[in-house]
């Protein structure tokens, strides 16, 4: 059998790791982007830069400090700890802490850019309407930004099932608990097992390509940060 137990476990726990992850950006992500969208205060700058970071920062980088965040003698390890959580490192929730950092620009950024292409008009007219906030959003700035949580969705997730410096680095390599698809072809290889490393990396070859044909059909050969 080309996998095995531990390869299945894997893929397993990447889906689970990946579907909480866009979950939580798309609910955390949306009032972020709008906000970048619309403010005009001096913090949009900073707060934007923070924001997009992981687009630039080696993923080893953001590991690490997220290690010392997390860890024993960090502000949220200790807060973890006083509430008798433990520690959130070596765990699933410290990976998927990890993962909603490492991905947020990739949901944050074509939202606010589905908010910015749809103008502050319609808000207006619902505004005059005398909508309420939650009316606005689900029945105005969601259909209108459809493309954008789409877009949002599929990047978010995807970027996820492909980290590998990140949840090496708080996660290490547990098996059922922290080691994802792309941990355990980086196993296969160090351990020589070439065929079984074929395979995972065939599936994330098949699923990266499935993933930018998907964005690029459906933005008409847009750019998908566009």
């Amino acid at each position: 059998m080309p996998l095995d137990s531990s390869d299945l476990g894997a893929i397993w726990l990447t889906f689970k790791l990946a579907s909480l992850t866009t979950l939580i950006l798309l609910v955390v992500g949306t009032p972020i982007a709008l906000w970048l969208t619309h403010t005009r205060s001096w913090l949009k700058g900073p707060i934007g830069a923070v924001v997009a970071l992981p687009l630039v920062l080696p993923p080893t980088v953001i590991g690490f400090y997220l290690l010392l965040l997390m860890g024993p003698h960090g502000y949220v390890g200790q807060l973890t700890q006083s509430l008798g959580l433990g520690t959130l490192t070596f765990s699933f929730a410290g990976l998927l802490a990890g993962s909603v950092v490492y991905s947020l620009p990739f949901v944050v950024q074509p939202l606010q850019n589905a908010f910015s292409a749809m103008g502050k008009r319609p808000l207006e007219v619902a505004a005059t309407l005398r909508a309420g906030p939650w009316d606005t959003f689900f029945h105005v700035i969601l259909p209108l930004a459809k493309p954008g949580y789409l877009t949002g969705a599929i990047l978010g997730f995807a970027h996820t099932v492909g980290e590998f410096g990140v949840v090496l680095m708080i996660g290490g390599n547990i098996p059922d608990k922290t080691r994802v698809v792309s941990v355990q072809i980086f196993d296969h290889v160090e351990s020589m097992a070439y065929e079984q490393a074929h395979w995972l990396a065939g599936i994330m070859l098949v699923f990266s390509f499935l993933v930018l044909l998907a964005l690029y059909s459906s933005g008409k050969n847009k750019s998908v940060w566009s």
